[in-house]
């Protein structure tokens, strides 16, 4: 069992919640970040009590250009 079942186990049986729903509560947040960023639009993304998370402009420009400087 990882820490992530044990602290999802411990949070249902305090809050009398099935595990199923306290993993959807716990996953979402990861799954909306995930759906955002799948958009490409760099639209920046807060998670509360987690952080707010922006595509910096100068990396976009660089990526949208399609130049690398990574070495083969």
């Amino acid at each position: 069992m990882t820490t992530k079942d044990v602290l999802i186990q411990k949070i249902s049986t305090k809050h009398n919640l099935p595990i199923s729903k306290v993993k959807e509560i716990v996953e979402y947040q990861f799954k909306f970040a995930s759906e955002v960023m799948k958009k490409g639009d760099f639209d920046t993304i807060r998670l509360p009590y987690f952080g707010k998370f922006s595509v910096n402009k100068n990396r976009v420009k660089h990526i949208q250009n399609g130049s690398t400087n990574r070495k083969r």
